[in-house]
């Protein structure tokens, strides 16, 4: 008994001359040197200021340039589309990994693309949305990365995924490895095919490897005369066949919706493209394990269409 009493006042002793100890070292200013107090306010310190740079996205001029141009950024296209304060953010502070051409010193927290998961009208969606404001949009490895996740997590979870698209195409700095991100981004969207709704809202330049993504999936809205859909731009075709076209008359909505058929709707703006979209769910299911809702309807099911005959020409070199 004697013998555990001096053993714990000699414990006591000790743990008092450590801490005296420390606190002595503290005062004296001694470098790489801090309480667990401290350490904790730095960590803290840091994520804030990481949040803060992912919330900035590009910066205040480049958000300035985007609002000058009639769009809104992938922040707020977000904010309308889900409901209020149901978004979570995956991956908020990943950069890319490109050391090449002085990229190592060029990063931008998110790395141009907002990933996560939200609800509209109560259901659950993911949803992913390229950010013009950094690096144009461009898709790096570590911006595909996070795409797939979202598009992985949506088909594990029997939900929809919804792309909001504003990029330039390939992050030219990192080559091959852009492209292969494009072509898991693929592989992705072919797996999801008849599983999960597949929506992709086209609300800016989307152009080179971009461009097929939104192809390939289920439902495709475009905004008038601020997006531009095409594999290669109206300078390339210049260049090539020396042929003069704008933007919108190469991949404009009007083109994609009244004649390659690529999309399914146009609007006005990005408000209204987005509150469509919300009413597009609406109909859908979440997934091909669930049934699609059945509503009334005052349109006699036995209504005939007469244009239905006449809409696929019998001539098949008119088709």
């Amino acid at each position: 008994m004697i013998r555990a009493v001096v053993s714990m006042r000699g414990v006591a002793l000790a743990r008092t001359t450590v801490l005296a100890r420390a606190a002595t070292l503290v005062r004296a200013g001694v470098r790489g040197y801090a309480t667990p107090n401290t350490k904790t306010e730095e960590t803290k310190s840091l994520i804030e200021s990481k949040r803060q740079a992912s919330l900035a996205g590009g910066g205040t001029k480049r958000i300035s340039v985007q609002h000058s141009k009639g769009k809104l950024t992938a922040r707020e296209r977000i904010d309308l589309l889900l409901d209020p304060h149901t978004f979570r953010e995956y991956d908020a502070f990943v950069e890319h990994s490109c050391t090449d051409f002085g990229m190592s010193s060029n990063k931008i927290t998110g790395d141009g693309v907002v990933t996560g998961v939200g609800k509209v009208n109560g259901r659950t969606v993911f949803v992913f949305s390229q950010d013009f404001t950094v690096f144009g949009g461009s898709l790096s490895q570590t911006f595909a990365q996070k795409v797939c996740k979202i598009m992985d997590r949506a088909i594990q979870a029997g939900a929809p995924v919804i792309g909001l698209n504003d990029s330039g195409g390939a992050r030219i700095q990192e080559g091959v490895d852009s492209l292969a991100g494009y072509a898991n981004i693929f592989q992705r969207n072919v797996l999801a095919s008849g599983v999960v709704p597949q929506i992709s809202l086209v609300m800016g330049p989307c152009a080179g490897g971009a461009v097929y993504s939104p192809a390939l999936t289920d439902f495709v809205f475009m905004v008038r005369n601020t997006s531009h859909l095409f594999v290669t731009g109206p300078d390339v075709v210049k260049a090539v066949t020396n042929e003069s076209v704008t933007q919108e008359e190469l991949g404009g909505a009007s083109v994609h919706t009244r004649k390659s058929g690529v999309a399914h709707g146009a609007f006005d703006n990005d408000v209204e493209a987005l509150a469509r979209t919300r009413e597009l769910l609406s109909y859908l299911p979440q997934s091909n394990r669930e049934p699609v809702d059945t509503r009334y309807t005052a349109d006699p099911i036995d209504r005939a269409d007469v244009a239905l005959d006449t809409i696929v020409p019998t001539d098949s070199h008119r088709a």
